[in-house]
């Protein structure tokens, strides 16, 4: 933590860093090129979490200006760039558990979003598709997207409850990709509630 002269000691908290106050959106983040794993993690906790290597970027200037520009919080692992960032998150940690431990204790929510936000590949915002959502048509389903996902379920399916709800999807609007509650997300709430 900042001492009276404002010097920052070895925990991950970089003095200028705000944390995000009760029911407010997490504030926009840019990782650097050694927290790949932690923007997917962070995405799916409803983050804007942009990261250097989908941007191209790897000079620390470069990321430095874009964090500025773009009025995101840097989140990085390597000293240097965080002492020069203003209200940079340090990272000590290597597994993004643990990162994600740090992120939480520098007052930062961390935890599974409701809903899909964001994507996990490219960061676009998601839309709901099927019959709560987007219109989509046969022709638009990925095959990859399980037959019962943005659909509305069968008899068989739901047991006969006409008001069963189907199971939802997310499409990003910036890639294409779909999303869904399945296997992947219930491990990651897993991870979450362990934390």
């Amino acid at each position: 933590m900042p001492g009276d002269d404002g010097a920052s000691d070895d925990s991950n908290r970089v003095a200028g860093h705000r944390a995000a106050g009760p029911g407010s959106d997490p504030p926009p983040v840019l990782l650097d090129v050694m927290c790949g794993k932690l923007a997917t993690y962070l995405r799916m906790c409803g983050y804007d979490a942009g990261y250097a290597l989908d941007r191209g970027i790897e000079a620390d200037d470069r990321l430095l200006s874009l964090a500025v520009d773009e009025g995101r919080t840097l989140i990085t692992r390597d000293r240097e760039l965080a002492a020069r960032a203003d209200g940079a998150l340090l990272l000590t940690e290597r597994d993004v558990l643990d990162q994600l431990r740090e992120v939480a204790e520098a007052g930062l929510p961390v935890g599974l979003a409701a809903e899909p936000t964001r994507c996990g590949d490219c960061n676009g915002p998601v839309e709901r598709v099927g019959p709560e959502g987007a219109d989509v048509g046969p022709d638009d389903r990925p095959e990859y997207v399980p037959d019962d996902v943005g659909t509305s379920r069968t008899d068989e399916e739901t047991g006969g409850d006409s008001d069963a709800d189907p199971r939802p999807a997310w499409r990003c609007r910036d890639c294409g990709q779909w999303f869904w509650k399945g296997g992947h997300w219930e491990s990651v709430a897993e991870r979450l509630d362990r934390m």
